[in-house]
């Protein structure tokens, strides 16, 4: 089993003396608990000193009320949503995570998965550190901290550890009188800048600016490094470690991870998931009477291969809107429970009906047969299941709860055996080469290693693709 796996929600606000810094994170965690919903927390920084809030759960039980701040003297703070993939459920690797140095505090948070994490870890444990947490984002702040004591600076401290990282690492870093966002050079996961009245908004995805009134500027960059000052809410940005290699957004962004909302490197997810049905039209065409998706990242693309097809387009499912992702649930049991009551097929839509039933994807398999079940007991004559996403092959190193072939569903079956075991008339899946054209814009590269095996960076040592 693979070190703990994240792919979290980021949000961080430095502001002057307008923006109440409490409400602006809890605003901001709720636009991106759909990130994660294992636990969540706030770093605050008050004069200079700094405190964390945090704890498992969702973000109405962390924080059932808006964070009691002082307003007056707390201007900068950063929030995290937890996902958590393997490992421990646990206190300990909510974040943000906090570190008092007397070189300065650190509080910390990460969206990604290191796939150097054991090896630095090893190295560190040798030389005599002890680690807390079985999160990776411990080993960077470490990291961190090394370097800042050699160098006495936390931006070259930063710069140094980017060149020891390996792997996929969107952060937020916060000191006495900074406020620090960085992007690893391939930019595997996303990390956005907004624009207040009197300062500055990170965020993992753009839905989270909107949601505090914060004007989108621009995507980091991959590698790129922001520094917003507390004093006086300047802004600099560092690019040391860009433009050395193409850019690796992750896909499952676009697919599945992000808001229908979101904006991620120049490309609407709502357009992307339109053309990913598009596409699954043309490949997959079919006879059919209604086309449905499954909520939520499931409608656009059924909306997309709607239109393509010409076939109309109905809501299926009613969805429980207070169920979390059956995804990102570590256990498959949980999935499994989760879907028996997050959705519920609407009769009059399927009835004797020819269904084309668009999924963001199928992974395990488990969730996807619970759902064309729902649809036959419903009455549906025919279902005929459709993914946008390419079949899931191989493991990801870089922060998707995949970590090995053994539990992929096209790994273990055949496509004769996929279509019995999940009771489906017809079975199609995106082509991986359509993958890259989920974007009409040039010059964004996509990592898809789940699909094809040709991944980004070197795989963790010792990682087997199996």
């Amino acid at each position: 089993m693979a070190a703990i796996k994240e792919a979290c929600g980021l949000f961080g606000i430095s502001s002057a003396h307008k923006e109440p810094i409490g409400f602006a994170c809890h605003y901001g965690l709720y636009a991106l608990q759909h990130r994660g919903q294992e636990g969540c927390g706030i770093a605050l920084n008050t004069e200079g000193e700094l405190s964390v809030h945090k704890d498992l759960g969702l973000v109405n039980e962390v924080f059932p009320r808006a964070l009691s701040v002082d307003e007056e003297h707390t201007r900068m703070a950063i929030a995290h949503t937890r996902y958590g993939t393997s490992g421990e459920r646990s206190r300990e690797n909510v974040q943000p995570l906090l570190f008092r140095h007397h070189m300065g505090s650190m509080a910390i948070a990460h969206n990604g998965n290191l796939t150097n994490d054991a090896a630095l870890r090893c190295r560190f444990e040798k030389e005599g550190c002890l680690f807390h947490t079985t999160s990776d984002t411990e080993v960077i702040a470490y990291l961190i901290c090394k370097h800042r004591l050699a160098t006495g600076d936390i931006h070259k401290a930063i710069e140094l550890a980017m060149d020891e990282l390996e792997g996929a690492y969107s952060l937020l870093i916060m000191t006495s009188s900074l406020l620090i966002a960085v992007r690893d050079p391939n930019g595997f996961r996303p990390l956005c800048l907004g624009k207040l009245d009197d300062g500055y908004v990170f965020a993992s995805e753009s839905c989270a600016l909107d949601a505090v009134g914060a004007v989108f500027v621009r995507d980091l960059q991959p590698g790129e490094l922001c520094i917003v000052d507390k004093a006086d809410q300047s802004l600099t940005s560092s690019l040391v470690h860009c433009n050395a290699i193409k850019s690796s957004l992750c896909v499952f962004e676009l697919i599945y991870f992000a808001r229908p909302d979101s904006v991620i490197d120049t490309i609407s997810v709502h357009q992307a998931r339109i053309r990913s049905g598009s596409f699954l039209a043309l490949e997959h065409p079919c006879q059919a009477d209604v086309v449905i998706g499954v909520p939520d990242s499931g409608i656009d693309a059924a909306i997309g291969y709607s239109r393509q097809s010409g076939i109309p387009y109905g809501i299926g499912f009613i969805k429980n809107k207070y169920i979390g992702r059956t995804f990102i649930q570590p256990k498959a049991g949980d999935r499994e429970s989760g879907v028996r009551i997050k959705l519920n097929p609407i009769a009059s839509t399927v009835r004797g009906k020819r269904v084309v039933l668009i999924d963001d994807s199928i992974v395990r398999g488990t969730t996807s047969k619970r759902i064309v079940r729902l649809l036959r007991e419903a009455g549906a004559k025919e279902v005929h299941l459709r993914s946008s996403a390419p079949p899931f092959l191989h493991p990801c190193y870089y922060g998707t709860d995949i970590d090995s072939r053994k539990d992929l569903f096209a790994c273990k079956y055949d496509h004769q055996q996929m279509m019995d075991i999940l009771d489906v008339d017809s079975l199609g899946f995106l082509l991986p080469e359509q993958v890259v054209k989920l974007s009409d814009h040039q010059g964004i590269g996509f990592c898809s290693a789940c699909f094809t095996g040709v991944y980004p960076t070197a795989v963790p040592k010792g990682a087997s693709n199996a």
